[in-house]
């Protein structure tokens, strides 16, 4: 069996492992679509100044919270999961197995990116039932994906780097918090950064979760769309996974 048959084979795997789990996965889906309803009833009948043109603020947050979705998939869920699974033994007895460790990565990042798009088509679903947001179409959906595989992709790497420093599980979930949701903020997930300070726009550019959310809203908004975007993500992408790489640990942290 080649390596792609047995990624595929390991990603059915992780798949059904997350399926059987219908609380964790409820809430995936619902996290997104639970703050796309609250942001749109804060701001009913507000427009924010999108380049050119004034967008509805309901229309403004659906690529919003479809790139909250696939960050909280693929960087918060993938750096907590391998943290538990870390200190209790479990990534220590796949490391004794002839599983090869790119069968393994690879695998858990497949499985991710696909719920990504799950959860990215449900909210866009969501938003176009509700608001009236507009669907990406013709060379803007073609573009809008290969935005979503790359940041997909990226922010799965970033995690298995995070999970890496993470002493261990019952730090995971404050230290994941601390580095996320500052940078949310910083990036215009949550709050449209039209009259914030210079310097806090220039750190949020810094750091993918902006170049991702840019490349969502050129394609749900019809924005100018900057391949930039794409490279500054494959940049961190790759980035995170040299460090992972380098630094994974498959056994808990002693002493």
């Amino acid at each position: 069996m080649n390596a792609a048959a047995r990624t595929l084979l390991q990603m059915r795997y992780v798949n059904k492992a997350y399926w059987r789990n219908p609380a964790a996965a409820f809430f995936a889906v619902a996290y997104p679509l639970m703050f796309l309803v609250i942001f749109t009833s804060i701001f009913h009948n507000s427009t924010v100044e999108f380049g050119a043109k004034s967008v509805n603020e309901a229309t403004y947050y659906v690529p919003g919270m479809a790139a909250l979705a696939v960050i909280t998939v693929c960087f918060n869920n993938i750096a907590v999961a391998i943290t538990f699974q870390r200190d209790s033994g479990v990534l220590k007895r796949i490391n004794g197995t002839p599983l090869p460790s790119a069968v393994f990565f690879g695998a858990r990042i497949l499985h991710a990116v696909l719920v990504s798009v799950l959860l990215v088509i449900i909210t866009a679903a969501f938003g176009h039932a509700f608001y009236s947001a507009d669907i990406p179409t013709g060379a803007a959906l073609a573009r809008t994906l290969v935005v979503l595989a790359v940041g997909a992709a990226a922010f799965c790497a970033l995690g298995f780097a995070i999970s890496s420093v993470i002493p261990n599980a019952d730090a995971s979930l404050p230290i994941v918090n601390a580095v996320i949701l500052p940078l949310l903020f910083l990036s215009g997930i949550f709050i449209p950064l039209i009259d914030a300070p210079a310097w806090m726009v220039w750190v949020g550019r810094v750091f993918p979760i902006s170049h991702f959310l840019t490349g969502m809203q050129a394609g749900f908004l019809g924005g100018p769309f900057n391949w930039t975007d794409v490279l500054v993500l494959i940049a961190w992408g790759l980035g995170g996974l040299l460090f992972a790489i380098r630094f994974f640990r498959w056994g808990p942290r002693t002493g």
